[in-house]
């Protein structure tokens, strides 16, 4: 364990004592319960489900039903909800109180993905004044002593921000926390977050916490990012891709206990491994396991001595005795190596207009002609 050097900075959302103010943010395809239970092993937060479509868990879709359970390690149980109708997210929200299917609901009005604003979802929603007010009331009322949250981009783009009423609208609904990825729906992932506005947030949002989320790469800019900005705890996305560790770090850093790690090529070997263990027993399926943990190969591997065509055959591995075959052939006693792995992982994007219904941007009122959109919205069955 890391030794404790800093005062301890603590997170309280509702009635959940969550210590580290750390939240892993969810990510499609990556959030599962293996990747969670890996981070677990780390440090302390919250550690959230992938994104779940309410009306596909309100229909008991199977992949979606087998995204929102757990493994019995996990304390506290966090879900995010994405959809654009109150009545079916209050649903969702209500069978996951009834059933007890988790400890936390965050809801999801940040995915900048096309497909999600084309039909007013995500980051376009809170543009709909009304919608998103009747959203949060009603998704808090049905989540009952289930503390819920929001999380949420600054807006459309630079023209059309919403971050601010968004923050003061689910505070006076009865939200549990809000958090801001510093960004718009239009830069993507790209350019740097500015976190000047999750300063801004803080001030507009009193009496609930506001959390921070856009470029924590390391435990330093966790810290810098709640110096600067006032907030009370940080979401940590894309940086923790491959660096499941970071988690310790963060926990170190804010004083409370996390594993120590020296990252020589041999340890991030061994939590490849370990994150393809929990993948195969997660799928119950060793070739799908195996063939998922494919996509974190590059980002465990960053700037390390690990040559195109063994990254390759990784990429391809099968089975976990071909993964132990090929993690023999690398020098595990190569150091960490600095700079190199440092920075940005997972693909940035560039700016773009975000594609929107129709008319979207003409009222902050929603018309008949959105509510159509809406609609067909509900209509997805993807299990998030």
């Amino acid at each position: 364990m890391t030794t404790v050097l800093n005062p301890q900075r603590t997170l309280r959302i509702g009635a959940l004592d969550i210590g580290v103010p750390v939240v892993l943010a969810p990510m499609a395809g990556i959030t599962n319960t293996a990747f969670r239970r890996l981070c677990r092993e780390y440090g302390g937060g919250l550690y959230v489900s992938e994104m779940i479509t309410s009306r596909a868990l309100v229909e008991r879709n199977a992949a979606t039903m087998r995204l929102i359970r757990h493994h019995e390690s996990e304390s506290p149980r966090s879900i995010q909800l994405y959809g654009v109708d109150p009545e079916t997210i209050a649903a969702a929200a209500r069978i996951i109180a009834e059933e007890d299917r988790a400890d936390h609901i965050d809801l999801n009005f940040g995915c900048p993905v096309p497909k999600v604003t084309r039909k007013g979802g995500g980051s376009a929603l809170p543009w709909k004044l009304g919608l998103f007010r009747d959203i949060v009331e009603q998704a808090v009322e049905a989540a009952g002593h289930i503390p819920l949250t929001v999380k949420m981009r600054k807006g459309i783009d630079a023209d059309h921000l919403t971050y601010l009423d968004a923050g003061r609208i689910a505070e006076d609904a009865g939200a549990a926390a809000v958090a801001l990825h510093a960004r718009t729906a239009s830069e993507f992932y790209s350019g740097q977050a500015d976190w000047s506005a999750i300063a801004k947030l803080k001030e507009a949002v009193t009496s609930i916490p506001v959390l921070g989320n856009g470029d924590i790469w390391s435990a330093d800019d966790a810290l810098r990012m709640m110096d600067e900005t006032g907030c009370d705890g940080v979401v940590v996305g894309r940086g923790c891709l491959g660096r499941p560790w970071l988690f310790g770090d963060l926990a170190a850093a804010f004083g409370a206990e996390g594993v120590e790690v020296d990252a020589t090529l041999g340890f991030v070997a061994q939590a490849f491994r370990r994150h393809a263990e929990l993948l195969v027993e997660f799928f119950d399926d060793e070739d799908r396991g195996c063939r998922d943990i494919r996509k974190h190969v590059a980002w465990y591997f960053k700037g390390y001595p690990v040559g195109g065509d063994l990254r390759a055959r990784l990429a391809t591995a099968s089975s976990l005795a071909e993964i132990d075959d090929l993690l023999g052939e690398l020098d595990h006693d190569a150091p960490y190596p600095g700079a190199a792995a440092e920075g940005q992982r997972g693909r940035a994007g560039t700016p773009k207009r975000p594609v929107l219904p129709e008319g979207w941007l003409d009222s902050r009122d929603l018309g008949e002609a959105d509510s159509c959109e809406l609609r067909d919205a509900e209509l997805d069955t993807s299990g998030g």
